[in-house]
């Protein structure tokens, strides 16, 4: 716990801060590491390649899908709280847990494929979000279940716990999110970073031809791939978790160019960076290039 001495104008006082210090630990424990790698590698084995998996991420609309629906299914129990409390209509609170657990059971799936793609520090953390969650959904479920037979008391006692429950994980999906950033874009769009106009970045013949490499554009690492006459030019970082595409697979998907990351398998468009599978949802930030006369490659951000 982390104490923290502030002064006033008669006597100092002590804040606690224990939740930054626990999720510093949870993330530097390797107690359940052999579970982690063995839950992952089984979920990345059944819900392999393809579009169930392009769903899941959030591929589809561009963002990760187990935030909104996560967030829903909390929502909707924060409101059947509010109805307990007050013991109001007890029919509207069954529908509320009913559609909490309706719309907790994607996200369960969505989240579990997203945490199997992330760093071993933020599966430890997830590892333990998902606890506390499987925990409330547990309680959810024996509250909808106590209600339906007509035992609405502990329906409610089963329901103020499982909110409880739902808030740990809740607490620990923010500091994934906003901590850790797993599933924020790691390639945000690069067009502040550069100054207008086009820039030199090297000599074309300096560049391997069929063989991706990195070179550096001020404060931009860049995925440069030369193939003849033509040069496609990405930011490196992969906009899942940072991983260097230029050390990636380059491969065809259905006739289109396109690289692998070597870190989670995120596949993005070579033309314009687009994501053509996830985990990543957010597109590689893409540049428009040029050779000059004297055989200098120049770049500048693509226009959108």
């Amino acid at each position: 716990m982390v104490k923290e001495t502030v002064k006033t104008g008669r006597r100092p006082f002590k804040r606690l801060v224990p939740g930054v210090e626990l999720t510093d630990r949870i993330e530097r424990s390797p107690r359940a590491d052999r579970p982690i790698r063995v839950l992952a590698k089984a979920v990345r084995r059944r819900i392999g390649p393809g579009p169930l998996r392009d769903l899941l991420h959030g591929v589809p609309i561009g963002k990760p899908l187990h935030p909104p629906l996560a967030n829903l299914a909390l929502g909707l129990w924060a409101a059947t709280a509010v109805l307990d409390a007050t013991r109001a209509d007890p029919r509207a609170s069954r529908l509320l847990v009913a559609g909490g657990l309706a719309t907790a059971l994607p996200a369960v799936a969505a989240g579990v494929t997203d945490w199997s793609a992330l760093h071993r520090e933020q599966q430890r953390v997830g590892f333990v979000h998902a606890i506390a969650n499987l925990t409330a959904l547990g309680f959810y479920t024996g509250s909808l279940a106590f209600r339906l037979a007509g035992r609405d008391r502990t329906g409610r006692m089963l329901s103020f716990a499982g909110l409880g429950a739902a808030s740990v994980g809740g607490y620990l999906g923010g500091h994934l999110a906003y901590r850790q950033a797993a599933g924020a874009n790691h390639a945000e769009s690069v067009a502040h970073l550069v100054p207008l106009g086009w820039h030199d970045l090297c000599e074309v013949t300096d560049l391997p031809d069929g063989r991706p490499v990195t070179r550096r554009l001020g404060y931009i690492d860049l995925f440069v791939l030369r193939v003849g006459s033509g040069v496609t030019v990405l930011a490196d970082h992969c906009a899942h978790l940072a991983g260097p595409l230029h050390q990636g697979r380059l491969v065809s998907e259905e006739g289109t160019a396109c690289v692998v990351c070597p870190w989670h398998g995120s596949t993005f468009r070579l033309s314009d960076g687009a994501v053509v599978h996830g985990p990543a949802t957010a597109p590689q930030p893409s540049f428009e290039t040029r050779v000059r006369r004297d055989g200098v490659l120049q770049v500048r951000p693509a226009q959108v």
